[in-house]
């Protein structure tokens, strides 16, 4: 027979992870005690991290039949409801809380997530609803100044809402409460970026949260995803360098005359392989100081596995090193013109919509 030493034992274990062993040792309890309902909201924690969620609804509400009152079955049936997309139950679970425990930040932060989530997912985003999610939010944090979650949840209403502003301000305080927060790491980032032609220094803080949400959570996959579209951004924003210089040399080409020699030939070479080398060198001190070099690994881990930016990448470069070969084997310039030259210039033209569009496909749903 197990005791409440045991169930005590299962709460740490749940703590450190281990939700497994923790939803046995609450079953264990129950087998003894099966009307406790804070053993059976705990089975319902374990079952639901676990991802059986029916199963953890099933157990939540035997929970509250034994207690109705309780008021962490009634925020643990709300998690549960949202992820089994049960929204407007879970609205009513959670005005529930917000009746039996008005005072309890908590309370209002599942109505405020309830209400977020059904605007968000629940068919269509309702800015009303949006809107009163943002003010549960604030009433959380007014009553729990120091919970980070709180915090959170204002940015994530206020940037649904459009005042960034006060989202990055909630992020901002949310990391200083918490700085292991992968998601505010990544949607304050996501706000950094919209500002990188205003702010200097907005697109590299931008890349450093993305790589600290990554690396704080290995299945966020929207932190990753955010990294492939910045790796995808850098290589097509070559593309324009790769042009410039296509057209360089082929302008070099066309001022050479037909029975030029060496000596006739070497301005215009020379020019045109000025303008190839210069326009690289300035992209190339401009990406410098854009990407510090703690950033260059992780953009290059994650564009050697994303293949749009490979892709992109790729087009570039066989245009730029076409451009300056044609310059460099100036005398066999018409059929390489004509053979390669138009062919990799509607190449890196049409890879960049073609990778865009698969980029995009690799969008995390949810």
């Amino acid at each position: 027979m197990t005791t409440p030493t045991a169930l005590a034992r299962a709460e740490a274990l749940y703590d450190a992870g281990r939700f497994e062993q923790a939803g046995e040792l609450a079953a264990r309890h129950l087998a003894s005690d099966p009307e406790d309902a804070d053993a059976l909201v705990l089975l319902a924690r374990c079952l639901h991290r676990a991802g059986d969620h029916p199963a953890a609804l099933t157990a939540v509400e035997r929970a509250l039949r034994a207690q109705p009152e309780l008021v962490m079955g009634h925020l643990m049936r709300t998690q549960i409801l949202l992820a089994l997309k049960r929204f407007g139950d879970a609205e009513a679970s959670a005005h529930r809380t917000v009746q039996l425990a008005p005072s309890f930040w908590g309370s209002h932060y599942a109505l405020g997530t309830a209400l977020a989530e059904t605007a968000e997912y629940g068919g269509g985003r309702d800015r009303a609803r949006v809107t009163a999610a943002y003010e549960a939010a604030r009433t959380a944090v007014a009553l729990g100044p120091e919970e980070d979650a709180a915090h959170f949840l204002v940015g994530l209403t206020a940037q649904r809402r459009g005042d960034h502003a006060t989202a990055r301000r909630a992020y901002e305080t949310t990391l200083r409460l918490n700085p292991q927060s992968s998601e505010a790491h990544n949607n304050l980032s996501l706000l950094r970026l919209r500002r990188r032609w205003l702010r200097r220094g907005a697109w590299t803080q931008a890349a450093e949260g993305f790589v600290a949400s990554a690396a704080l959570d290995l299945t966020d996959r929207k932190a990753r995803y955010n990294l492939e579209a910045m790796a995808w951004g850098t290589a097509a924003g070559a593309r324009w360098v790769a042009l410039v210089g296509f057209v360089a040399s082929v302008i070099a080409l066309a001022w050479v005359p037909s029975d030029a020699s060496a000596s006739e030939a070497v301005v215009p070479l020379l020019t045109g392989g000025a303008v190839l080398v210069a326009a690289w060198a300035a992209w190339g001190v401009w990406m410098a100081r854009r990407v510090p070099p703690r950033l260059r690994r992780p953009l290059l881990l994650v564009a050697r596995n994303c293949p749009p930016v490979l892709y992109m990448a790729g087009a570039v470069a066989l245009l730029s090193l076409y451009s300056f070969a044609v310059l460099a084997l100036w005398s066999l310039d018409s059929a390489l013109v004509g053979g390669l030259g138009t062919p990799l210039f509607w190449a890196v033209i049409i890879t960049y919509w073609v990778s865009r569009s698969a980029l995009n496909r690799r969008m995390p749903k949810d």
